[in-house]
């Protein structure tokens, strides 16, 4: 319960919550906290800002405050690679990366969530890459005092089908690449696609073992790939060969290999022929020529995807469509943008 009382008889008793001070252009913040014990110095100041009446908290067995309650969430929100302070300021705690990785969202149980009065949870995307103590989410209590039920049930909602919000680490995957194409092959132009893909690799942590190349000629491509399995690749890049010319022939290449799982096609502009396919538990990306002329592709969509250790199938390929987007910005400024989102 919350009682009000006069200010001048506010002398002795602690605040029920902070006392926010504005001074336009210079300052917004707390000129009293919660909990502050009211003494007479502090009566004009409290006038000045506006304070005929402060508030005494008597809470009753069954209810709670806004701090403690936004404790009880973080705590129930918070999955691996998170991280939160108990400081509480109004009803709110901020959630932090506590590591280098790649954010992941339960956006369903997130929704339920904040369907429950009182509460609310706000998130960056999920599958944004994101460095450790980079803001993730915060959450908070709106009302100064609610029932304790209400917080443990949207805590319990939480829980209900693990951490809500997770920083998974990318793993130091081992890298192969395989440039495709007669032209590179024999020749005839420079190759310009390892140097993308190289740097790409070395971005998210992982290291490039080899980079080697293969002809239009299925048999070859499955050798090369076979090559880099053997040397102890965990990841396969094969670039070139991906759309529907007669010659295309890199997914055959894949298939010979030894592929049983593979998917072509990402609900992704640029990178709609990109393919996904696994040789037993390694994952190899196919990448499409837009990747040469394109700063973002659907390779940047899954690859960290991938590098977190999920197993990326059709349905997270046709997923990918709502916010796969690229809006191609004069300036690219991904992963800060709409794209992947």
């Amino acid at each position: 319960m919350i009682r009000k009382i006069p200010l001048t008889e506010a002398v002795g008793t602690r605040l029920a919550h902070d006392v926010t001070e504005i001074r336009p252009g210079e300052f917004k913040g707390p000129a009293f906290s919660q909990g502050h014990l009211v003494c007479e110095a502090d009566l004009c100041r409290l006038q000045r800002l506006g304070k005929n009446h402060l508030y005494v908290i008597e809470l009753e067995e069954d209810e709670i405050h806004e701090n403690e309650a936004a404790v009880l969430l973080a705590a129930a929100l918070a999955g691996e690679g998170v991280v939160w302070e108990d400081t509480p300021k109004e009803g709110r705690i901020n959630l932090y990366a506590g590591h280098d990785g790649l954010l992941v969202v339960d956006t369903v149980a997130l929704a339920a969530f904040n369907l429950i009065d009182e509460v609310m949870c706000a998130t960056l995307h999920s599958y944004t890459p994101v460095k450790k103590g980079e803001l993730v989410a915060g959450t908070r209590a709106i009302p100064l005092i609610m029932k304790r039920a209400v917080i443990e049930r949207a805590a319990a909602i939480a829980r209900q089908h693990g951490a809500v919000l997770r920083v998974l680490p990318l793993r130091a995957a081992k890298g192969g690449i395989v440039i495709t194409g007669n032209e590179v092959f024999h020749g005839l132009i420079p190759d310009r696609f390892a140097p993308i893909l190289e740097a790409k690799l070395r971005h998210l942590g992982a290291q490039v073992l080899g980079v080697s190349f293969a002809p239009d000629d299925a048999a070859q491509i499955a050798g090369a790939i076979r090559a880099h399995l053997e040397a102890g690749c965990t990841l396969i890049l094969v670039s070139g060969g991906m759309s529907v010319d007669p010659d295309d022939v890199t997914r055959q290449g894949i298939l010979q290999a030894g592929a049983t799982e593979m998917h072509y096609g990402a609900a992704v502009l640029p990178g709609a022929m990109f393919l996904c396919a696994y040789l037993g538990e390694v994952p190899v990306l196919g990448v499409p020529a837009c990747a040469l002329h394109h700063p973002v592709t659907a390779l940047d969509l899954v690859l960290p995807r991938v590098l977190a250790g999920e197993r990326v199938g059709k349905r997270e390929l046709a997923l990918l469509g709502h916010g796969g987007l690229c809006r191609h910005c004069p300036e690219c400024h991904y992963p800060r943008c709409s794209f992947g989102k």
